[in-house]
C-alpha cells in the first residue's frame, strides 16, 4: 500500500504545512506502534508533493523552509526508533554528497540517517561539493556506492558534470563504483541527460536499491 492510501492525513498534513497537525500525527503513530520506516515513508511523499507545488509555483522558498524544518522535527521524533531496529554491521560504504550549486541537506540527510540505521558506513560530505571533491573522495574512500543529491534545477548541470567525472574516474581506474542520483524532482528524463547509473526520488528507495548494489557486488566478487 502506498504511503498517500497508506496514511492520508499524515501526508496531507506535510502537504499543507501543518507544523502541529503533522507532529501530533507522528506521535499518535508512534505511540500506536505504527512501523517508523512507514512513518517516514508517509512524510516523504508528503515532501514530494511540497516539492511538486514549489515547480508549480503554489509555493514559494518560504515554503520549502516551512516544510524542512517540519521534517527536521519529524525526523528527530522517528530518530530513537529508528536506531532501535536491527541492522547488519557490514552493510556496504557509502559516500554522500548534495551537489556544487545547491546547499539543500534535507533529502541527503534523510538519506543518510536511514543507510545508518540500515547497517551501512556513511561518509558525508556536506553540501555544495564541489565535482574535485567526489572524485577525490571516491577514490580514498572507495565506496560500494556513490550518491549525489540535488533539490534545485540550477544545479542540474553540477550534478551531470560530477557524474561525468566519477565515470572517467571509474574507468581509469577500473574501479566498481555505482553511482546513484536522488531529489524529488528527478525523472528518468533527467536521469539520461546526467548520466547517472541509478536512481531514486525517495530515501526508502535510495536505501533498497544500495542493499541491491552491494549485493550485486558481493556476488560477482565470488563467481
Amino acid at each position: 500500500m502506498s504511503p498517500e492510501h497508506a496514511m492520508p492525513e499524515l501526508v496531507t498534513a506535510i502537504t499543507e504545512l501543518d507544523e502541529q497537525g503533522a507532529l501530533s500525527l507522528v506521535q499518535s503513530r508512534l505511540e500506536a506502534g505504527d512501523d517508523p520506516f512507514a512513518i517516514m515513508a508517509a512524510c516523504e511523499a508528503g515532501m514530494r508533493k511540497v516539492g511538486e507545488r514549489y515547480e508549480e509555483r503554489l509555493y514559494y522558498l518560504s515554503g520549502l523552509i516551512m516544510a524542512g524544518e517540519i521534517f527536521r522535527e519529524v525526523v528527530e521524533m522517528l530518530r530513537p526508533a529508528l536506531e532501535q531496529r536491527p541492522s547488519s554491521p557490514s552493510a556496504g560504504r557509502i559516500l554522500l554528497g548534495t551537489v556544487q550549486g545547491d546547499i539543500h541537506d534535507i533529502g541527503k540527510n534523510m538519506l543518510g540517517m536511514l543507510l545508518t540505521t540500515h547497517g551501512f558506513n556513511v561518509t558525508d560530505l556536506g553540501v555544495d561539493v564541489p565535482p574535485e571533491i567526489f572524485v577525490a573522495r571516491a577514490i580514498a574512500e572507495q565506496p560500494d556506492v556513490v550518491c549525489l543529491s540535488c533539490l534545485i534545477s540550477s544545479a542540474y548541470e553540477s550534478m551531470r558534470i560530477t557524474v561525468e567525472q566519477l565515470k572517467e574516474k571509474r574507468t581509469a581506474a577500473r574501479m566498481h563504483l555505482p553511482i546513484l542520483i536522488g531529489g524529488g524532482m528527478i525523472d528518468a528524463h533527467l536521469v539520461r541527460y546526467i548520466g547517472a547509473d541509478h536512481w531514486a526520488v525517495d530515501a526508502m528507495d535510495g536505501v533498497r536499491l544500495c542493499h541491491r548494489l552491494v549485493a550485486e557486488r558481493a556476488l560477482r566478487s565470488q563467481l
